[in-house]
C-alpha cells in the first residue's frame, strides 16, 4: 500500500446507506486492498487501530464485511454490487413498513377523534352521532350552508359524506360567497364519467379539485372548527360523527393538508413514474405487499374487486412474480414504491 489515504477525502458517498465517513474510508480502502490487515489500513488512512476495528464492527453489522473463506479470522469486503444492493433492499422494506405504519396511524387518529367526540365520551367540544344516510346528508347540508371561510373534503365512493345533488349545489355556491372549497377525490374518479363531471363542475365554479391514489377516510372539515367523520372508517355507510372544537378538528385539517400536498389537480393527467406505474398501481402494490385482500384494496382505491384483480394480475406479470404478495415485495425491493 504505497499511495496515501485519499479515501477519507471521498467520504460521504455511502452516507445514504448509514455508513459514516471513517467506516466508508476503511471500506473503500479494503476494496482496493482486500488483503490488507487492520494495521496496514490504519497506517494507510492515518487513523489509529481502535478506530479501524470500530469501523470493522460497523461494516460487519451492515453486512459489508464477511469472514474470509480461506482464513475465518480475516475479514474481506463484500462487493458493492452485492452488499449495497442488499442494504438498499433492506432500506426499501423499512420504508414500506414505515409508510404502512403511517397509514395505520392516520386511521387510528381518525377513529380516536371520532370516538372522543361521541356524546358522553368526554371529548373537548363534544360531538353528535348521525346514524343513517339521511341524517348524514341533512347534517352535511347544514354544515356546508353555514361555512364562512373554507370547506375541505375527502370524497370516497359509497360514503354518506360524498356529494349528492343537494350538497353539490351548496358547494358550487361557496366560492361566490368567498368560501375556499378544496376537494380530494380518489384517482378512480378519473375513470368514472359521472364523478369526473361532478369534479369538473366544482372546478368551473371556483373550487379546487385534486385526486390521490388512496384517501385515509371520507370526511368534511368546515372552517377548521367542525368536521364530519365516519362512525366507523371501515364501514362509512353506518353514519358519521359531527366533531366540533378547533382542538379536536385541527388534526383532521392537518391530515387533509398532508394528503392535499401530494395530490394531483383534476385538470392535470396523473403522470406515470419511471417504472411506468400510475399512482393507483403503486398504491395497489403497497396494499398487496401488506397482504390486503381484493375487497380491502378495492375499498381503499375506490374501484371494484374485478378491477383490483385485473390490475393485480397485470402487475404480477410485469414483475415476473408468482403471487400477489410476492409482486408487492418485489416492487418494494426493486424501488418501484419509492415516492416519485
Amino acid at each position: 500500500m504505497t499511495e496515501q489515504g485519499g479515501e477519507l477525502a471521498a467520504a460521504g458517498v455511502l452516507a445514504p446507506f448509514g455508513v459514516d465517513g471513517t467506516a466508508e474510508a476503511v471500506y473503500l480502502a479494503m476494496l482496493r486492498h482486500p488483503d490488507a490487515g487492520a494495521g496496514e489500513l490504519a497506517a494507510h488512512l492515518r487513523i489509529d487501530l481502535p478506530t479501524v476495528r470500530a469501523a470493522f464492527d460497523a461494516l460487519a453489522r451492515l453486512a459489508l464485511l464477511r469472514p474470509s473463506w480461506e482464513d475465518p479470522l480475516a475479514l474481506r469486503p463484500v462487493t458493492p454490487e452485492v452488499g449495497l444492493e442488499s442494504l438498499l433492499a433492506r432500506q426499501q422494506a423499512e420504508l414500506l413498513s414505515r409508510r404502512h405504519r403511517l397509514e395505520q396511524g392516520r386511521a387510528a387518529l381518525a377513529r380516536l377523534t371520532a370516538e372522543r367526540s361521541r356524546p358522553g365520551a368526554g371529548a373537548p367540544g363534544g360531538g353528535a352521532a348521525l346514524e343513517g344516510a339521511d341524517a348524514v346528508r341533512e347534517g352535511l347540508e347544514r354544515l356546508i350552508g353555514r361555512a364562512r371561510r373554507e370547506v375541505l373534503s375527502f370524497v370516497t365512493a359509497g360514503a354518506p359524506t360524498a356529494p349528492a345533488d343537494g350538497t353539490e349545489a351548496l358547494e358550487q355556491a361557496l366560492p361566490a360567497r368567498g368560501v375556499l372549497l378544496r376537494t380530494l377525490y380518489l384517482d378512480a374518479v378519473r375513470h368514472d364519467p359521472a364523478a369526473l363531471a361532478r369534479g369538473r363542475r366544482l372546478a368551473r365554479h371556483g373550487g379546487e379539485v385534486r385526486t390521490a391514489p388512496t384517501l385515509p377516510l371520507p370526511m368534511v372539515v368546515v372552517d377548521r372548527e367542525t368536521a364530519l367523520v365516519p362512525l366507523d372508517p371501515d364501514r362509512p355507510e353506518r353514519g358519521a360523527t359531527l366533531v366540533s372544537g378547533r382542538g379536536a378538528v385541527a388534526p383532521l385539517a392537518a391530515l387533509f393538508e398532508l394528503v392535499w400536498a401530494g395530490a394531483t389537480p383534476l385538470t392535470t393527467a396523473r403522470p406515470r413514474d419511471g417504472h411506468g406505474l400510475s399512482g393507483q398501481e403503486r398504491a395497489l402494490l403497497r396494499l398487496l405487499a401488506h397482504g390486503d385482500t381484493d375487497e380491502a384494496a378495492a375499498r381503499r382505491l375506490g374501484v371494484s374487486d374485478r378491477t383490483v384483480r385485473r390490475l393485480s394480475a397485470d402487475l404480477t406479470e410485469r414483475l415476473g412474480a408468482r403471487s400477489r404478495f410476492q409482486a408487492g415485495a418485489l416492487a418494494a425491493a426493486s424501488g418501484w414504491l419509492d415516492e416519485s
